[in-house]
Formats: structure tokens, C-alpha cells, sequence
């Protein structure tokens, strides 16, 4: 029926969304794949575009609503009302009503009584759902009903929840909507099921409410039903949750009946779904079926798997582009080269992609002879990570006790070169530093020297490919220079941090752990404090010219950057920002995505910074008066612990806090050095994107970022001789690039996934990895409700990583380029990278929903002696902006003055 039906309406294109929208396409899916759809008609997108046409009231009205509420002028619910009540206004032309007539009679209205549902072109779609946007009628029966009711369909495009739903999600162009019409069935019971646990995202697991009678009363929430948990591959009954009053509603033979069906429905469209469903005597219907569009998605892998985020533990939880991600496993990969081992980038099974993010596979890891090495230094990067892992290892049984061979060749290099250095570490720290920096230095004037060849070329087809072969060999080779040099000195850092907690431990202080944090304070040649006090002392020779103050003085951020850009600040100002910018403008927010803009290219995020530099009047919050008390208290920390030990661990104590403090500060120069390069290749790439532009091939320069470097020698090869199509390019970029902005809407980032589906956002209630058994305090995964908080609502707990208190109003911010704090405010962001952390010479505070110890924000936190609690998943929905709070970076956790009710959104 379905195929007779949908092409004598649109013979053009009878199977696409544009004409069927979303629910009508994918019934016509289900009945072409002969499953059981009850008898339905579809009244294409074509006949809402007639009626609006056909009634030019209709169309002014809501264009009119359509640009007052984009204009903020009124609500989505006024929008609403003036859209729907124009439509109702109006009956459909009697050409148009012996249209659907002739459509509609099909179904024997007199004899049948039928369902009415939309279906819009953007509605069911695999990225969003719509559910629940527009509207269904019920036991409708007779023409002048059906049709009437297919009117109310069509005006329900504009619920005051789709328009809202739509301005949430960015979606906007041409919006239509097809409807329909479908058969009622005599439910003895009817439902919804899920081919994935939709509460955990366990791929494995069917999940079934069942309740007697039509489906609708559950959906619209009337009544409980009966809940049961499936296996799916087996069809077994796993658990069930009786509906009040009943003690069973489905058997097991009909929840193993309906798992079988919704299995072959989640197997056509290839990705887990959401069905309604009804049984009539012993026969089961599908009523609809749309993807679930709130499951996270898992990389590629086995269900064993185990995967950590690897923006989680470089503070940034922002989707990757393209070009970002190719360079970042290509980079990844190169480790296993120190042991003589090449592995395919393409095809590395411990880094995959997924939600337009990357992911570190652990389990092969963590099931072997390393895991008492992980369940130390885990915690160290992402304590929330190590809390979530630690809990599905108890579910897990060693694979074995041996590492692979080739781990095997990789650690061993490893250990025989940096092994050996360890002693110089110890006696002559500087020496290794230098050492380090030395070798940083020369490797990348090299890149530099490639990169300034590969411009060199009049042809652009050979400067592109010289510069992705620069960009291969950068790839290619940091990792296996960089790492033998760095591990002389973050080896030994961390066992001397780790012997230092030992030693304080035996101090009978009460407050000797927060000591041991204090002794990492203003530590010598960090790179990132480094920049931050560049900065100030950039915004101090500001400060001092009186044109370049008043320049800067209340201007927003954007209006001076593009002053900068023109070349129209004051002298002074525009030197001293380029001087900063001539060190350091290859930084910028989410700086390990190569794909994403540097301070050179958009230095909004300096003149914020500068802004709030320039209102702080207090000469002891000057940064370098902050790094020279940091000092004193780092000494007066050493004195303080040590003379509460022993003759013997004191000076252990004190020679360890020495040699820590002269060699931790390298702990930001691999990120430095390898930001240096990624922004030396960008600046390479995008001059290559402005070749492409000039040739018609891309349309900006920028869009090289959503290609990769395959893809880009690939233009470069194919382009002249007509082998790429720039059509099709262009369509890959924006394709690329608009799945990148969904993801960039996404809410919630989990920090650990499973294999099998499972999305864990925060540490799990079992023992983190590498703590005592008795569990973490933060909730379950997924948890619903404000993690993290007591049931009071006023104390939030995390992870203490810098030490102190502090009290100050709560600024949440999710962009640093459109951040300006004022003096004392608490920072709180999902995290942070070094692109932040200027931020941090104002903020009182600092807390992010990700970190650990030892990542960049932590550091930079401990450097400046401001209090740190990281590890406190949605804290920036949980606080509300401006709230005042009390932070404890010692413990771990935040005092709020009050219970507060709900999460409140801050751009």
C-alpha cells in the first residue's frame, strides 16, 4: 500500500524528506521492509505549502511572527498563537479539500476510524527528534474530521514547543510538513520501546513500557506502565517493574516477540530506535519509528571496550574539526615509533572518533600487568575518569597478565632512555631543562625552515602538497623527538610529588596535604605563567599611555580586536598587543584543535583579558606581586612540614621540594611546543586555503579545517585535471561543518564511555581506580538531578587541586573571548586549556566540571595561589551566575549561601 500511495503523491521524489517528512518517510521504510504497519496515507509537504499559498493571510501573519519572536519582540507561545489561530481561520479550497479526498479515501473513513499525525521535514531526523514537538489526533473518523484535524496538523508546525525546540537547535530554512494518516488499531496493549537502554545508552538492553489500551495515555504521561528490560540478541526478560495494581501486562513471550521486532527495525535504519507500537488480538503493529537522538555515540570498538575522553583530560570538551582530529591521531600514533613500531593512524584501535570528538581506548590497558601504573597516575589527570573506570573494572576479568609485544618494545625504549637520565634530574635539574627547551627549540625552527620552503614554489598545487607533507612529518615526528626528552623530567617530578604526599602524610599538621600542594606554587619557568605575566606587563604599558588607556578603557573586546586588525589603536597599544601576540599568538581556546582560530587570528580573548587587567587597582593582586608571595609561601610551606618531621625526612623533604620546584615547571613545555607547531602549520594550511579559494574550490579559506590532509593532497592532485568535483567538496566542508556546530550544541559531554554504550558523566559509586574501596562521592552515571550536590542543595563536592579559600560571586563562563571578571569573581567553566588561564590573575577562584591534579588549569591555579575544585560534572548548570559562593580548594568543596532552585543557563 505504502509504495502505490507515496508515488502517485509525488512522483519526483517519492521516497525523500522533502516530501513525506520525517515520520512518513521512515513508515514508508518500515512497510517497503514488510514489517507490520498498519494501512496509512501520507498527504505530502506539498499540500501545507498550498494551503499557506492559497491563503495569503496566512503566510503574512506568520512571516510576521516568525521574525518578531527572532527579533526577541515577543515569546515563542505569542508566536504561536497568531500562527495557529490564522491557520484554523481558514478551511482548505475546495480544490484542495477534493484533493485529500481523493487521497483519504483509501483508508474507509466511514468504516475506520484513524490516527492524524504530523510529519515534518524536520521531525524524527537521526540527529533530532522532534518528539513530542507537534501534534496527533486521536480516533478521528469521517472526512470533514480528517480534515479538519490535517489543518490543526499542519498549524502545529508552529507549537509554541517546535518553535522553541527549532531556535534551540539552530534549525532554520525552508520548514514544511507532510501528515499521516494511519489506521487506528483495537489495542488490547500498546507502548513504546527503545532498542537501547535510553537511560544508560546500553546498546544491548530493550527497554518496554507496556500499558493496557492505547499508547497514548503513556505517552501523554497519564498512567504508569509496566516497565521490562530485554535482552535484545537473546529476546530474554532481564527485569520487570509492574504497572501499579497489575502484576503483568506483557508476557515474556510478547516482550521477547516485540524485542525481535524492534531489533529489525534498529538493523534497517541502522541506529538504535524509539517505536510505538500495539497489539490487537496476537498480532503486534508498528505505529512509528524514529532514531533515539539522546544516546551518545560510541566509537568503533568491541562492547568490552572502555574509552576516556581525551578532551576531558586536555580540559576541553568542545567537538574536534576535521583537520584537528587527523593531526591529533596521526600525532598519537607516532608514539609506538620510539620502539621501532608503525602503526596506521586510519586505523589505530586505542583512538577513535566519535560525537566529532576523540576517545582513548583504556581497557587493554587497564586489563594487564599496567594497571597498578594507571591506577596511580589516573587520578593524577582525571580524577572523575578514575572513579568511573574503577567502578567497571569490578565488572571486568583480566584479560591476561603479559603486555602485548609491541607495548612490550615501546616501554622498553622508553625506560632505556629515559631511565638512565633520571640521576642528572636529580643532580643537575637545569641542566635537563635546558636540555629540553634546546631540543624544543631546534625542532621546531626545522618545522619552520620546511614550512618557509614549502611557500616557496610559484605553482599552489606543489605549495599545498608541501605543506600537508610538513604537516605529515610534524605528525609524524614530535612525539618520538619530544617524549625521550620529557621524560627525564616529568618521571622523576612525579615521584618526587608522589614521595613528598608520603612524607607529609607522616607530618602530624592537619592541614600537611594542603602544605604539599603550596610547595608547587610559583614555580620557576612555567611557559604559561610566563605568557600570562607577558600580558600583564603588556596591559601595565597600556595602563601608563594615557590614548592607549582611554582606547581600551569600555570598548568591547571585538571593537578593539578589529582596531588591532586595522591598525588603528593608539601606538602604544597597538605594540604592546603586538609584541604578546608576536610570542604567543598561536594560543588560543581549544588550542590543541589545529582546526580552531589562534589569538593572532582573533585576539578577543587579549583585549578581555587586558579589560579586566586594567580594573585591577589593588597593587597586591598585580600578578607579579601574586608570583613573588607565591614563592615566599612555597618556601614557608618546605620550613613549615619539614620541621614537623623527623631529622631524616626532613631533608629528604627538603632536597625533594627542591629538585621539584626546579624541574615541575617544565610540565607546560610539551603543550607549548607542540601548540607552536599546530600553529605553524595552521598559518601554513590556511594561506594553502586561500590558493583553493581563488581556484573555486573551497568557499572560504577556513574550510581547509573540515578536510583532512589525505583530502587536501588530494585537491591538490585532482582538481586541475577535473578529477574533483569543488561542488562535491563543498558540500563535504558544510556537511562537516554543520555536524560540528550540532555537536558544539550538545549539553552534556560524558567523560568515559563503555563499549557497549553505557555513558558515565560522572564518577560512579563504586571504589575510583587507585583509592580505597568505599566509594567516590560523586553520584551514578548519568545521574538526572544536580550531581555532586547534598540533598540540602548547598554543598557541592570535588577534588581539591589548589590549596586555600575563597569567597566571591560565581561568574560562569563558557567562552573566554567574551569574558570579563571582575576582581575576586569565581571562575566556573567546563574547563579549562592554557588559552585560559590569564583569566585566572583576576578570578578569586576556579572550578570546572573536568581536571585533575596535574592538568594545565590546575597548575596554573596553584601557580597564581588561587583556590581550585575540579571534578564537579554540570556545575556550570548547577550554580547560577552571580551567586556567591565559598570555595575550599583544600577539600574539595564549594558552600553556597543558599539552596538554589534549577540550573541556570549562562552564555
Amino acid at each position: 500500500m505504502a509504495d502505490s500511495i507515496a508515488r502517485s503523491l509525488a512522483e519526483d521524489d517519492p521516497w525523500g524528506l522533502a516530501t513525506l517528512g520525517g515520520k512518513g518517510a521512515n513508515l514508508v521504510r518500515l512497510a517497503d521492509a514488510e514489517l507490520p504497519v498498519p494501512p496509512f496515507v501520507i498527504v505530502p509537504t506539498a499540500e501545507y505549502d498550498a494551503f499557506v499559498a492559497d491563503h495569503p493571510g496566512v503566510r503574512e501573519t506568520l512571516d510576521a511572527a516568525v521574525a518578531a519572536h527572532a527579533a526577541g519582540e515577543i515569546t515563542p507561545e505569542d508566536a504561536s498563537a497568531r500562527i495557529r489561530s490564522a491557520f484554523r481561520a481558514q478551511p482548505p479550497t475546495d480544490a484542495q479539500r477534493a484533493r485529500l479526498a481523493g487521497v483519504l479515501e483509501r483508508l474507509n473513513l466511514d468504516a475506520h476510524a484513524v490516527a492524524v499525525r504530523s510529519s515534518a521535514t524536520a521531525e524524527d531526523l537521526p540527529d533530532l527528534s522532534f518528539a513530542g514537538q507537534q501534534d496527533t489526533y486521536l480516533e478521528v473518523r469521517g472526512l470533514d474530521d480528517v480534515v479538519a484535524r490535517i489543518v490543526d496538523a499542519w498549524a502545529s508546525l508552529w507549537t509554541e514547543r517546535a518553535i522553541a525546540y527549532r531556535a534551540r537547535n539552530d534549525v532554520g530554512g525552508t520548514l514544511s510538513l507532510a501528515v499521516v494518516v494511519q489506521r487506528m488499531v483495537d489495542a488490547d496493549v500498546s507502548g513504546v520501546l527503545f532498542t537501547a537502554d535510553p537511560l544508560t545508552g546500553q546498546r544491548s538492553v530493550t527497554t518496554i513500557d507496556a500499558v493496557e489500551g492505547l499508547g497514548e495515555q503513556l505517552v501523554s504521561g497519564q498512567v504508569t506502565p509496566e516497565n521490562l528490560r530485554v535482552d535484545t540478541a537473546s529476546g530474554r526478560l532481564l527485569s520487570r517493574t509492574p504497572a501499579p495494581g497489575r502484576d503483568r501486562i506483557l508476557s515474556p513471550a510478547e516482550a521477547s516477540a516485540l524485542t525481535a521486532l524492534g531489533r529489525r527495525v534498529a538493523e534497517l535504519d541502522g541506529v538504535p530506535q524509539d517505536i510505538e507500537w500495539a497489539i490487537d488480538g496476537d498480532r503486534a503493529w508498528l505505529l512509528q519509528a524514529r532514531p533515539i537522538t539522546s544516546l551518545f555515540p560510541i566509537p568503533d570498538g568491541p562492547a568490552t571496550a572502555v574509552w576516556m575522553s581525551f578532551g576531558a583530560v586536555q580540559g576541553m570538551l568542545e567537538p574536534i574539526t576535521t583537520l584537528g582530529r587527523d593531526i591529533l591521531v596521526r600525532l598519537l600514533s607516532s608514539v609506538p615509533r620510539l620502539g621501532g613500531i608503525e602503526v596506521d593512524a586510519a586505523t589505530n584501535p586505542y583512538l577513535r572518533p566519535a560525537a566529532e570528538r576523540l576517545w582513548l581506548r583504556l581497557d587493554r590497558v587497564l586489563d594487564g600487568p599496567l594497571r597498578p601504573l594507571a591506577a596511580r597516575f589516573l587520578p593524577l589527570v582525571e580524577p572523575t575518569a578514575a572513579a568511573i573506570v574503577g567502578t567497571l573494572l569490578t565488572e571486568r576479568r583480566p584479560a591476561g597478565r603479559r603486555l602485548p609485544r609491541p607495548g612490550v618494545r615501546v616501554a622498553a625504549a622508553m625506560a632505556g632512555r629515559v631511565l638512565p637520565r633520571v640521576p642528572v634530574s636529580l643532580a643537575r635539574p637545569e641542566l635537563t631543562r635546558a636540555n629540553l627547551d634546546a631540543a624544543v627549540t631546534a625542532y621546531l625552527d626545522g618545522l619552520d625552515t620546511r614550512l618557509d620552503a614549502a611557500a616557496r614554489p610559484d605553482d599552489p598545487d606543489a605549495r599545498l602538497l608541501a605543506r600537508v607533507a610538513a604537516a605529515r612529518e610534524f605528525a609524524r615526528s614530535a612525539f618520538p623527538m619530544l617524549l625521550p626528552r620529557f621524560g627525564p623530567v616529568i618521571v622523576p617530578a612525579l615521584a618526587m610529588l608522589r614521595r613528598l604526599q608520603a612524607l607529609a602524610a607522616r607530618s602530624p599538621l592537619p592541614d600537611a596535604s594542603a602544605l604539599t600542594l603550596t610547595i608547587l606554587r610559583a614555580v620557576p619557568g612555567n611557559v604559561t605563567t610566563t605568557m600570562d605575566l607577558d600580558l600583564w606587563r603588556a596591559a601595565q604599558t597600556i595602563r601608563r599611555d594615557p590614548d592607549a588607556r582611554d582606547a581600551l578603557a569600555g570598548a568591547e573586546p571585538a571593537q578593539l580586536a578589529a582596531r588591532f586588525r586595522a591598525g588603528t589603536l593608539p601606538p602604544v597599544a597597538q605594540d604592546a598587543v603586538a609584541g604578546f601576540l608576536a610570542d604567543y599568538g598561536m594560543r588560543g581556546v581549544a588550542e590543541i584543535d589545529l582546526g580552531t582560530p589562534r589569538w593572532r587570528e582573533q585576539p578577543d580573548a587579549v583585549f578581555a583579558t587586558l579589560a579586566s587587567y586594567n580594573a585591577l587597582d589593588d597593587p597586591s593582586r598585580a600578578p607579579d606581586a601574586v608570583f613573588a608571595r607565591g614563592e615566599a609561601a612555597a618556601g614557608r610551606a618546605i620550613e613549615t612540614l619539614a620541621s614537623s618531621l623527623g631529622r631524616r625526612d626532613a631533608a629528604q623533604l627538603r632536597f625533594l621540594a627542591g629538585r621539584l620546584r626546579r624541574l615541575i615547571g617544565a610540565r607546560e613545555t610539551p603543550k607549548f611546543a607542540f601548540v607552536r607547531g599546530l600553529g605553524a602549520v595552521r598559518e601554513a594550511l590556511l594561506a594553502s586555503g586561500d590558493d583553493l579559494v581563488a581556484a573555486g574550490v573551497l568557499g572560504e579559506r577556513t574550510d581547509v579545517v573540515h578536510l583532512t590532509l589525505d583530502e587536501l593532497a588530494a585537491l591538490a592532485r585532482g582538481w586541475r585535471a577535473a578529477s574533483t568535483d569543488p561542488a562535491a567538496t563543498r558540500a563535504l566542508v558544510d556537511a562537516r561543518a554543520a555536524a560540528r556546530a550540532r555537536e558544539a550544541r550538545r549539553v552534556r559531554v560524558p567523560v568515559v564511555l563503555a563499549g557497549d554504550g553505557r555513558a558515565f558523566f560522572e564518577g560512579a559509586t563504586g571504589a575510583p581506580l587507585g583509592s580505597p574501596a568505599g566509594g567516590s562521592t560523586r553520584g551514578a552515571p548519568d545521574a538526572p538531578d544536580a550531581p555532586g550536590a547534598d540533598t540540602a542543595g548547598a554543598t557541592l563536592h570535588g577534588t581539591g587541586v589548589s590549596p586555600g579559600a575563597a569567597e566571591g560571586r560565581v561568574r560562569i563562563v563558557r567562552d573566554p573571548r567574551l569574558a570579563r571578571l571582575e576582581p575576586g569573581d569565581i571562575l566556573v567553566c567546563a574547563g579549562t586549556d592554557p588559552a585560559w588561564t590569564p583569566l585566572f590573575l583576576t578570578a578569586g577562584g576556579l572550578v570546572t566540571e573536568v581536571g585533575g591534579l596535574m592538568t594545565h588549569g590546575s597548575v596554573v591555579a596553584r601557580e597564581y595561589g588561587i583556590p581550585a575544585v575540579v571534578g564537579i560534572p554540570h556545575v556550570t548548570r548547577i550554580l547560577k551566575d552571580g551567586e556567591p559562593i565559598r570555595i575550599d580548594g583544600t577539600a574539595g568543596v564549594i558552600l553556597r549561601a543558599a539552596p538554589q532552585n534549577g540550573p541556570d543557563p549562562v552564555s
